[in-house]
């Protein structure tokens, strides 16, 4: 199966980063202008740690420029808390996404770090994709890194 690992430290203390990060708009921030996950209401607004896992919970829609509908996501975490998450959903272009950000304490700050692996439900599909998810995922860091570069500098 395909996958990569992203990860950034970020001058936010561990606390910050987890009650800012592990937030669906904090989510859809970092995915913006380019990709928008729509949720229902009452999952939008809590923080990822208070969600419960080992089932599903919801579809989202992924939305390209957020009008153009890409995949349909069915939603699910396996673990979650103030250290990230576990995400293992699926959706109707993957058989399987498996999305881990894990957030730690390091030097000057906290290190984020997203391991993603999936596999398409099509053969050969997986190899177009991987470069597409991979720069998704630069383009989530390089936001991080922007607007976390120093203690309390806010994300829109």
């Amino acid at each position: 199966m395909p996958g990569f690992v992203f990860s950034s430290t970020l001058a936010l203390p561990l606390a910050d980063a987890s009650a800012r990060l592990l937030r669906p708009p904090a989510v859809n921030a970092e995915l913006g202008p380019w990709l928008r996950m729509t949720m229902p209401a009452p999952w939008g607004e809590r923080p990822l740690p208070d969600w419960p896992v080992g089932r599903p919970l919801f579809r989202s829609v992924i939305l390209l420029l957020g009008v153009l509908p890409l995949d349909l996501h069915h939603f699910r975490l396996e673990a979650t808390g103030e250290a990230g998450f576990y995400e293992r959903s699926s959706s109707l272009v993957m058989r399987s996404w498996r999305h881990k950000r894990l957030l730690r304490a390091a030097p000057g700050g906290t290190l984020v770090e997203d391991r993603v692996v999936f596999a398409c439900r099509l053969p050969g599909l997986g190899s177009l994709l991987a470069p597409v998810y991979r720069a998704v995922f630069r383009h989530r860091h390089r936001r991080l890194r922007r607007w976390y570069a120093q203690v309390g500098k806010q994300a829109p």
